[in-house]
């Protein structure tokens, strides 16, 4: 297969399965395609591949969908498009990420069944005013689309209100789903009962839900 036909590559940590351990589809098995992290061993793929590995893979069992994560997946464009295009998809697919890319959003959003932007509040505020226009770019281009909120042990309740009013404001028909940090019994703590009481006056499907830690979660 020449050069051209293969299509642009890029590094993956492999093509495993797992169960999602966060956000919207919480606790579904899924294909991973996971961008490599500097510390992780990555695999070179080309975009002809990883759809020959896609289809492989979900002929021999029984997934619900196909997560697209990992570092800097939409630093990726060209070879998601590629592999999307090529791959014919027989699964839903997943995008999830940080939302530091919304303008690629914007040019390959439709190749995605569900856009989920996370938000940890451990990053500049620049950061999540782009995650917000990532919520933005997904509605624009007509897809369903989650926003992950991952508070802290110091995130406090104004803050996480603040962002829950803002994402209803871009987006009345995003799944806003909020992770409780893992410290100690956190959903016999009240004050989760009063987020979420203020959280939906603000916002109708705001949910929340404890992450699947590793090894059963994968993300």
């Amino acid at each position: 297969m020449s050069a051209a036909m293969a299509g642009p590559s890029a590094a993956l940590a492999g093509v495993p399965s797992g169960i999602q351990a966060q956000g919207v589809w919480a606790g579904r098995r899924q294909l991973f395609v996971r961008f490599a992290d500097e510390a992780e061993t990555a695999t070179m793929f080309t975009a002809a591949a990883l759809a020959g590995e896609l289809t492989r893979l979900s002929a021999r069992s029984a997934y619900h969908s196909v997560s697209v994560s990992g570092r800097d997946a939409l630093g990726n464009a060209e070879f998601l498009a590629k592999a999307l295009e090529t791959w014919i998809p027989t699964l839903p697919v997943l995008l999830d990420g940080d939302g530091q890319r919304p303008e690629v959003v914007k040019e390959i959003g439709k190749r995605f069944s569900m856009i989920q932007t996370t938000v940890d509040f451990t990053g500049p505020d620049a950061s999540v005013e782009r995650a917000l226009e990532t919520l933005a770019a997904s509605r624009a281009v007509d897809r369903a689309h989650a926003l992950v909120l991952a508070p802290t042990a110091e995130t406090t309740d104004g803050q996480l209100l603040r962002l829950v009013a803002s994402a209803h404001a871009i987006s009345d028909s995003a799944i806003l789903i909020v992770h409780p940090p893992a410290q100690g019994d956190e959903l016999a703590d009240r004050r989760w009962q009063a987020v979420m009481e203020q959280g939906a006056r603000a916002h109708a499907d705001i949910r929340l839900v404890m992450r699947i830690p590793p090894p059963a979660g994968m993300r």
